[in-house]
């Protein structure tokens, strides 16, 4: 399947017909929209953040017409196999798994990831051994996940759909701890559920920076998408937009 979707036969007709190009390129973009602050949907139903902002940029650079598509995580890259969409931004990290099945485009950011705890909890450390016995949360399907399986053994853990329901489930009691994008710990930690809780440890550092998931055929769309992040990262655009979310920069070389 192409990447690019055309408006109707019959415009294409017209255009041939008068020598007007009235056709546009349209590239569909997916994410998650329940990501905050990468990706959400706000009050009014529309995506917004981080991740979304990036994308409307790199097709400004394309010069392409971008239409924007909400969609579970668990879901994502099958929806993305399946030609839902046609790329992924959605605070995707880069690795070598998911390279298996789909390919990316340049990082667009690289932040480390945190664990996050109850305040009060007795916990400090987030070493192996501190958290042994411990139940510990993540959204399934993540790098945080997986490196829970790898590293942490000798924990219990509870794998959610959304990081929201990890994020309850820590409110509640329900786990000890949970492991997340430390930027999504930072702006879930300044809301009113958030301030429940607390960063415990070091920084965990995972995968090899986020980029946007293209399929594996896709290798033009996916170097015209490695073309415009250096492009808006190189005009100013990038910065202005990192700096509507984060006070530091999380730009990845």
């Amino acid at each position: 399947m192409s990447w690019v979707s055309r408006f109707s036969t019959g415009l294409l007709a017209i255009a041939a017909a008068t020598g007007v190009a009235t056709a546009q390129e349209t590239v569909r973009i997916g994410t998650e929209g329940a990501y905050a602050p990468f990706n959400f949907i706000d009050s009014a139903g529309e995506l917004q953040g981080f991740d979304v902002d990036i994308a409307k940029a790199v097709c400004e650079k394309m010069k392409v017409e971008c239409t924007y598509v909400a969609q579970d995580w668990d879901g994502i890259i099958p929806a993305l196999t399946a030609g839902k969409y046609d790329a992924i931004f959605a605070s995707m990290s880069i690795t070598d798994e998911r390279k298996q099945v789909i390919d990316f485009s340049r990082p667009y950011y690289n932040t480390p990831s945190a664990f996050v705890t109850a305040t009060g909890s007795g916990l400090a450390g987030n070493s192996p051994a501190d958290l042994a016995g411990k139940t510990l949360g993540a959204q399934s399907s993540t790098i945080q996940a997986n490196y829970l399986e790898e590293h942490y053994g000798d924990a219990d853990h509870k794998l959610y759909p959304s990081q929201d329901e990890v994020n309850l489930d820590l409110i509640s009691g329900r786990i000890d701890a949970l492991l997340v994008d430390k930027l999504v710990a930072i702006d879930w930690l300044e809301t009113d559920d958030g301030q429940c809780c607390e960063l415990i440890g070091e920084d965990i550092q995972i995968g090899g920076g986020v980029g946007a998931g293209v399929r594996q055929e896709d290798t033009e769309l996916r170097d015209r998408i490695s073309a415009a992040i250096e492009e808006i990262k190189a005009d100013g655009t990038y910065d202005a937009i990192n700096a509507k979310y984060f006070d530091f920069s999380i730009w990845t070389d």
